[in-house]
Formats: structure tokens, C-alpha cells, sequence
């Protein structure tokens, strides 16, 4: 999962229900040459935008009218559901590590959960917006964090050693093993084994190895359970 791929010429919806917040993250993502094909306001709406075959990414307010609990998150794992992959950037207002656990519990990728407040980084928001669009997964630093302090509880976890930790909490803001090297200043060579040993200390299953290091961050996020 690259850390910053470049893809060109992507359509987005936006689902936002308070209209200033809404007009600007439709002229940011503008700015950043993402055109935004539809902006809707409520969950209704945002079902029928995303069953458009021509949408390349959506971003989601968690809590949408008509109750303002759950609704946009429950339209965007329906839309996931109906179209498997379809990439969905997921903003809330707080760190509600369900909503994450939700989000990725397809194993699939292409999905990003960060809290508001990172809309106003715009390179931050638009690079996490390209990166689930192309497949990758983005969760906000403090939400790993929040996941991390109450991780203890799942046994597998407590396996980790704490660089292990740390490669995790890397590999769940979505960053390659480049990154993860670059970040530790450690080789990539030793990023790869603590990765292969966190995949068996979790006892995860062979597999393709994005899913595998999405499987390990469901792992992980399992522990809030």
C-alpha cells in the first residue's frame, strides 16, 4: 500500500450534513484535482449517490441525518457490501474504534478512518484520500493510539514485542515498509521480519500480503472488543 499513490482524475462523493464543512471539503478536494460528483447532506441521499457506478471514492460523515447516530457508516458498509472494494474515507468526530472495526472488517482494503479535525492538514486529508482510492488503508493516528492503550485484553497482543507494537501502529495508518524503515530508522530488511513475525505471533492464515497486514490490524482493533 503506497504511502502517497498518485491517482489521477478520481470522482468522489461527499457526505457531510453541515453545509459549510461540506462546501469545503468539496473545494479542497477541487483544489487537488479530485472532482466531486455529488455532495449530499443526508443518508437517503448518500445511498443513491453511491450506487453510481462512476464513483472512485467516497467520504463519509459517520453520523448523518435522519438520527444522527450511525447512518453514514451503515450506508457506506451497505455500498461496500453491494460493490465489493469501493473505496470509502470514513470522518468522525471522535475516536470510536467500532466504527473502524466495522469498516474494515471485510478484509478488503480501500477504506480510511480519520477524525475531523485532520480535514484542515490538506496534504494530510488528500494524500489519505488517494491512498484509499487506491486500495490502501489509512487510520488516523489517534485512533491507532486509543487502540494501542487498550489492546491488552487480546491475548495474540500481548504476544507482540514492543517494536513489534510499533511496526503495528505503523502498519495501521497505512504505511508501506519503506516508510515503517524510514520512520524507526531501521533497515527494510528488519521492518520485513518484524512484520512476518507479527503475522504468526497473530496466528493469520496464509494470504495475499496487503490482506494479511489488513488482517493484522482487525486483529489488533478485535482487541477493543
Amino acid at each position: 500500500m503506497p504511502d502517497d499513490p498518485d491517482v489521477p482524475g478520481l470522482r468522489a462523493v461527499v457526505a457531510e450534513d453541515q453545509a459549510l464543512l461540506r462546501v469545503g471539503l468539496t473545494r479542497i478536494l477541487e483544489a487537488g484535482d479530485i472532482t466531486v460528483i455529488e455532495a449530499v447532506d443526508d443518508a437517503p441521499s448518500l445511498d443513491r449517490a453511491l450506487a453510481r457506478p462512476d464513483v472512485d471514492v467516497a467520504i463519509v460523515d459517520v453520523r448523518m441525518p435522519p438520527t444522527h447516530t450511525t447512518e453514514g457508516l451503515r450506508s457506506a458498509v451497505a455500498a461496500r457490501a453491494a460493490r465489493p472494494g469501493l473505496p470509502v474515507l470514513v470522518l468522525s468526530q471522535y475516536v470510536e474504534p467500532l466504527y473502524a472495526r466495522d469498516l474494515l472488517a471485510g478484509g478488503t482494503g480501500a477504506v480510511g478512518y480519520l477524525l475531523k479535525d485532520r480535514v484542515a492538514d490538506v496534504d494530510v486529508f488528500l494524500a489519505a484520500v488517494r491512498q484509499v482510492a487506491a486500495g490502501g488503508t489509512v487510520l488516523d493516528p489517534e485512533v491507532v493510539a486509543g487502540l494501542v492503550s487498550g489492546s491488552g485484553r487480546h491475548r495474540p497482543l500481548q504476544r507482540l514485542t514492543p517494536r513489534e507494537r510499533e511496526v503495528l501502529e505503523l502498519m495501521a495508518q497505512g504505511r508501506s515498509n519503506a516508510a515503517i524503515a524510514e520512520r524507526l530508522v531501521v533497515t527494510e530488511k528488519a521492518v520485513g521480519k518484524h512484520i512476518g513475525n507479527i503475522l504468526t505471533k497473530l496466528d493469520l492464515p496464509p494470504a495475499g500480503d496487503d490482506n494479511r497486514r489488513v488482517l493484522a490490524v482487525l486483529a489488533w482493533l478485535d482487541g477493543e472488543g
